[in-house]
């Protein structure tokens, strides 16, 4: 099978946060835009200032580019870099959730609130208390809870917060070289949607043994990405393992885990980084993705794709196609 197409080629796009509301797919994308900033490991090429929402009516239909819904200018707390965000519905509004770094160069996580799922979105004046870090995935269960997972190693600065307060030092040692692998976070979220509701929590993903996985298990271990979503009452909790370029995922009984590592789900693409999500729409489940195809490999000026997945009877994932390798 040929590699799909980006879904838009009239901007850059990547880390696509895809949901269904009222019949019709949206996703959440992330704005790449064109910088000199050298490649560095926080990540400072990544420069994005604002977001769009798009759709779709079918799967294989025209893509509406809603136009920008947010941007960097109209959040008080803000200095720059408007990473990955994701979206949520509940009582009858939308919910922008999304990463920045705050004055001092701190990342949080802000949350923007909508009449509509294109938005346009109003951001809250602070940051949710307690947040940190990057990637923030949003899920609303069938009880009406709702969770926010998040989570990103070296420049998403997760391994400066092992002490429970931001270790500017900790930049040095970028992630856990023994013991067990850093773990996402997660915490539920207070029934207007713009506060934790108790402690952030470890994400425990673990080994068929039960054990955690090790820091050293480069090919198995979180490094950012989070995602989470339900089928047949289980919790598949995915992500990236970035510096190795998998995405993964990890099943559980419960949306806090823990998590029991069940396989991967994409092979390493075009570009440095990967990230995801998953959703289903008209009848089939769907991997929404980037990769750097469009810039010709440039890896902070990505885009948008799609591609079914399947589950085995043992619930595993599978692309329903294979996958392309990427030319060396």
């Amino acid at each position: 099978m040929a590699d799909p197409k980006p879904l838009v080629n009239h901007v850059y796009t990547a880390d696509p946060s895809a949901h269904v509301f009222n019949g019709k797919l949206y996703i959440y994308p992330s704005h790449d835009r064109e910088t000199d900033i050298q490649f560095n490991d926080n990540g400072d090429q990544y420069d994005m200032a604002d977001y769009h929402v798009f759709s779709l009516d079918t799967v294989g239909g025209p893509v509406t580019d809603h136009g920008v819904v947010l941007k960097q200018e109209d959040i008080p707390w803000v200095s720059k870099q408007l990473w990955a965000p994701d979206a949520a519905s509940k009582n009858g509004k939308y919910y922008l959730y999304f990463p920045a770094r705050d004055k001092k160069g701190v990342f949080r996580i802000g949350v923007a609130v909508g009449d509509a799922p294109e938005g346009p979105f109003k951001p809250e004046p602070e940051p949710i208390k307690g947040s940190f870090s990057i990637d923030p995935a949003s899920f609303v269960d069938e009880d009406g809870q709702g969770y926010l997972y998040f989570g990103g190693i070296w420049g998403g600065q997760l391994q400066c917060w092992t002490k429970g307060r931001f270790e500017e030092a900790d930049y040095k040692g970028m992630e856990a070289k023994e013991g067990p692998a850093l773990c996402p976070k997660v915490a539920k979220l207070t029934d207007d949607m713009l506060q934790f509701e108790g402690e952030v929590q470890d994400v425990r993903i673990v080994d068929e043994e039960g054990n955690l996985l090790h820091s050293s298990d480069h090919d198995r271990r979180f490094f950012e990405a989070a995602w989470m979503h339900k089928y047949n009452g289980k919790y598949y909790f995915s992500y990236s393992t970035g510096d190795t370029h998998y995405l993964c995922y990890a099943v559980g009984d419960s949306p806090m885990g823990p998590f029991t590592y069940g396989g991967r789900i994409l092979e390493p693409v075009l570009g440095w980084t990967t990230h995801h999500s998953i959703a289903e729409f008209e009848g089939k489940w769907w991997l929404f993705y980037h990769d750097a195809s469009l810039s010709g490999g440039v890896n902070h000026l990505r885009s948008v794709k799609m591609r079914e997945i399947v589950y085995d009877d043992q619930g595993k994932i599978k692309l329903a196609q294979p996958q392309p390798k990427i030319e060396a």
